[in-house]
């Protein structure tokens, strides 16, 4: 069996261009997996092996590779940057040990980062921190390690010092061991000497070197009185403490470089396999209970004596089949075992099992807890399921996913392309948590749903080009929701009398706003049995199904409490479809009595951008009726924070650019449902009378 402390299972993740991909490429070439090193710029690097990926230069799925260090076993995963496709980086978090968090030296600390950071944060897990890129014109290695401890709000330990600025950035000095590492200029990362510090930095790296020992030693109590007597902690000692703070995340070791010059990415190495925790370091996955996905208190220990239990998080559909990686957190899994699906209850037969390298497949007999491995041509596995020993069934805690808020109408141009459509949606569906497809039944459109326009976007161009379905694209629409302003008591009575047996139900009922994303509640309070307990799930049935259909322009509704208190029926007549429909009646009557509103989704938008636009950008995103919230100078321009309704943000980037003379950069994501104002809700619901009408 392999030694699990020999293990780390990390991630790289960061904003848009801050180096991510090329940072895994130097691994990849420095730990000897490939020969010759893939440029993003070039549309070559290794894990971007999209065909999307490699046009655009960035990074939409999160892809793992395998490779070795210094007797160590690294399982990398590059993530995206976009805002759009953040689930892939929120999922590779989950099944992580450890990551990287890449800062450009530049850049800093852009939108995107923060909200890496924060899933990081609520994932728990460790991180170091590379500042990169540090060759760039205006980049500054103190300024970011600022913005760490000011935007972030975290605790970065600074391990390296930059020697050099800019174009003059030939090296980095080890604060731990005072050793200068220099490169030369072939480019090639094996080709650097280590020197004495140079003597304009003996100074900095004196004081540097003070605060990393002052605090790592506070992670020991015994070394601490002894460092405050006087007495040297050794290099072991203090690579012990810092190991311990890391994996505790009081602080994140911080190196700095240039991935792209192959500048510095050794100690990062270095750095994962001396800090960064093994699986059994880790606290173990919790086990949750299948019906009401509560804790049960058990968690999967990460050990090859215990029973399997794995975690696949990501499908992918390439040319050797459709891929589904697995992190397996305890057990053992071999070739031809049967394992059983805990989301489904059915159990399946491992074929084929794999270790990616990137886009190339090593075939595998077995695999044990700690590993992520692929596994191809399973049927019946989605993102987030459980797979387990058959003997011992169990689920581990599931995944979240964040709901789409934008949505276009395609149809495919030919009737061929229809079946093709189908199968090809069904594929991506399955790879893809954040993208929902939905028919409309009065139109018979397909409707794909995502998280933002380079979302759709991208999936409209895998459809053509991966799958070649040609189709027909509607303008973006926002996914607006009704709610209700006032409380209202009212009665609703169904009655229909035709030979035979009638239908009788009578309610009274009061309707009246909820908390806000409470859903729909609803609680009877009749007493005396005028409307006996066997209806009362007939009428909740009843609202709950008109929940999806609002009375102002057929939104879902939210945030409904129905209170049911009184009624009548009959002896004979009355039945459980009798009362749904008297509730489906009652909600029609009443919910238009209640203020009924429109409301829109309004996201947190973060946009950066030069000084000397800041006046034009503001302007714009008060046009587009945004609530500036905050902003903040940076070295290298302005970062301004608004709320900005989704209607108003369709095509920003190209505007922002052409008002930035393209130096503009923005990020967003859904905050909240506000409501509309009167204007805009006269519009949209118009828009959606008239489209039913056509219909």
């Amino acid at each position: 069996m392999a030694d699990l402390s020999k293990y780390r299972n990390i991630g790289i993740f960061a904003h848009v261009d801050a180096g991510k991909t090329t940072t895994t490429e130097r691994i990849l070439k420095l730990t000897g997996q490939i020969h010759k090193t893939g440029e993003v710029h070039d549309g070559e690097s290794t894990t971007d092996f999209m065909e999307q990926e490699a046009e655009r230069g960035i990074t939409i799925q999160s892809a793992a590779v395998s490779c070795f260090w210094n007797g160590h076993r690294l399982n990398v995963i590059d993530t995206p940057g976009h805002v759009d496709f953040t689930v892939e980086v929120y999922r590779s978090l989950k099944v992580l040990d450890g990551g990287i968090g890449v800062f450009c030296g530049s850049g800093g600390v852009e939108p995107q980062s923060e909200t890496n950071w924060r899933y990081a944060n609520e994932s728990e897990v460790s991180r170091l921190i590379f500042v990169n890129k540090l060759d760039r014109m205006g980049a500054d290695f103190f300024r970011v390690v600022d913005q760490v401890k000011n935007v972030l709000g975290a605790n970065p330990l600074v391990m390296t010092l930059p020697i050099g600025r800019e174009d003059d950035f030939v090296g980095v000095v080890d604060v731990l061991n005072r050793k200068a590492f220099v490169w030369d200029d072939s480019g090639l990362p094996e080709n650097y000497e280590i020197q004495d510090i140079p003597a304009d930095m003996v100074d900095d790296v004196e004081a540097y070197r003070e605060e990393l020992v002052e605090t790592a030693v506070e992670q020991d109590d015994d070394l601490m009185e002894a460092y405050m007597e006087g007495e040297e902690p050794t290099i072991e000692q203090l690579k012990a403490c810092i190991r311990k703070g890391t994996r505790d995340l009081a602080f994140f070791p911080t190196f700095c470089g240039s991935a792209f010059k192959n500048k510095g990415v050794q100690l990062v190495l270095d750095a994962v396999v001396d800090y960064l925790p093994s699986p059994t370091e880790v606290d173990p996955q919790p086990l949750t209970d299948k019906e009401t996905g509560e804790p049960t208190g058990e968690v999967a220990t990460v050990s090859a004596d215990e029973p399997l239990r794995a975690l696949a998080f990501k499908i992918m559909d390439d040319r050797f089949g459709a891929l589904t990686f697995i992190r397996i957190y305890s057990g053992v899994m071999n070739k031809g075992d049967t394992i059983l699906n805990a989301a489904t209850g059915k159990t399946e037969r491992i074929g084929r099992m794999v270790e990616m390298q990137a886009d190339e497949r090593n075939e595998l007999t077995t695999a044990q807890a700690g590993d992520i491995i692929a596994v191809v041509g399973m049927k019946n596995v989605q993102t987030g399921h459980t797979l387990c020993d058959p003997k011992h069934e169990c689920t581990l805690e599931p995944m979240i996913f964040p709901e789409p808020v934008i949505s276009i109408a395609v149809a495919p141009k030919d009737k061929g392309s229809t079946e093709k459509m189908g199968i090809a949606i069904g594929k991506m569906v399955a790879e893809d948590p954040s993208f929902q497809v939905e028919t409309d039944e009065d139109s018979g459109e397909t409707i794909l749903k995502g998280m933002g326009e380079l979302h759709l976007d991208i999936k409209v161009d895998i459809l053509k080009r991966t799958y070649g379905v040609e189709l027909t694209v509607g303008a973006p629409q926002v996914a607006y929701r009704e709610t209700i302003t006032q409380a209202v008591e009212d009665s609703y009575t169904h009655k229909k009398q035709s030979g035979g047996s009638g239908q009788f139900g009578k309610i009274d009922y009061r309707i009246k706003p909820g908390e806000p994303n409470s859903g729909f509640t609803f609680s009877s309070t009749v007493v005396g049995g005028n409307v006996p307990k066997e209806f009362w799930p007939a009428v909740e049935k009843g609202f709950a199904s008109m929940m999806d259909n609002g009375v102002l322009a057929g939104f879902p509704t939210l945030d409904v409490e129905v209170e049911l208190f009184d009624g009548g029926f009959h002896a004979v007549d009355s039945s459980a479809i009798a009362f749904e429909i008297a509730a489906k009646g009652a909600f029609r009557q009443s919910m238009p009595k209640a203020g009924a509103q429109l409301l829109e989704p309004i996201m947190n938008v973060d946009v950066f951008t030069p000084e000397d636009h800041v006046g034009d950008v503001i302007g714009d995103l008060n046009r587009r009726r945004g609530m500036i919230k905050d902003q903040q100078a940076g070295a290298t321009g302005v970062r301004i924070k608004a709320d900005v309704p989704l209607s108003e943000m369709f095509g920003y980037i190209g505007h922002l650019r052409t008002i930035t003379s393209g130096r503009g950069q923005f990020s967003m994501e859904f905050a909240h449902y506000a409501p509309c104002p009167a204007n805009v809700a006269e519009e949209v619901i118009a828009k959606a009378k008239e489209e039913k009408e056509n219909k």
